[in-house]
Order: structure tokens, then C-alpha cells, then sequence
């Protein structure tokens, strides 16, 4: 499965914006799916997780209760909904698929996609 992330772009701070990842294949129900952020300088970090087959969700402390993940299994996509977006969200976000919960190995990553928060 390849996967492919879109969506990003130039926002002001406050907005909203909407990340899809896009699978090539059919993603097996053991996938845990995720969004990572790289910021400049600084180390990729985990972002927000959704078990495939339950549904199951986990965010970090950073962007919780602003972000929200969610997939559609007909269509082999994950989302990541960015609400009241802060300047400090600046980063290129990647999404993965694993088999573990919050742990690698990471199996497929998309190629990235870039959001800038502007004040």
C-alpha cells in the first residue's frame, strides 16, 4: 500500500484546515494508521492514531481537543480535521500506517504535505 498525503497549505491562525491521506490498496483492518509532524529543526512527532478496525483514536497533549482524525474505509482514507490552527502547527505532517498501537515499525509513509500558520 502506498499512501499519499494532501491537503496542506497557507492558512492564517484560528482557521481551519482538512489533511487527507490516500491509500493505493485496500488497508488491512490490523493497520493503525497516523499523522506526523516535522517542524523545522526539530523531531518528527507523533501526532494523532486511529486503529483501523475499531476506531480507536489517540491525539498528543499538543493538539488535543483541536484535531480530529477519522477514516473512511470505503474510500481507503484518513483524515486529519486542523481546527483553531496556532502558528506552533507549522510543520510538514506525513501520514503512516503500522501494526502497533503508538509504536513503530512504521509499515508506509506518505510523501508529506506542508501547512503554514500565519499570524
Amino acid at each position: 500500500v502506498q499512501l499519499q498525503a494532501s491537503g496542506g497549505g497557507l492558512v492564517q491562525s484560528g482557521d481551519s484546515l482538512r489533511l487527507s491521506c490516500a491509500a493505493s490498496g485496500r488497508i488491512f483492518s490490523s493497520r493503525v494508521m497516523y499523522w506526523f509532524r516535522q517542524a523545522p529543526g526539530e523531531e518528527r512527532k507523533m501526532v494523532a492514531v486511529i486503529r483501523w478496525s475499531t476506531e480507536r483514536t489517540w491525539y498528543a497533549d499538543f493538539v488535543k481537543g483541536r484535531f480530529t482524525i477519522s477514516k473512511d474505509g470505503a474510500k481507503n482514507m484518513v483524515y486529519l480535521q486542523m481546527d483553531s490552527l496556532k502558528l506552533e502547527d507549522t510543520a510538514v505532517y506525513y501520514c503512516a500506517a503500522g501494526s502497533q498501537w503508538l509504536d513503530g515499525p512504521y509499515h508506509e509513509w506518505g510523501q508529506g504535505t506542508q501547512v503554514t500558520v500565519s499570524s
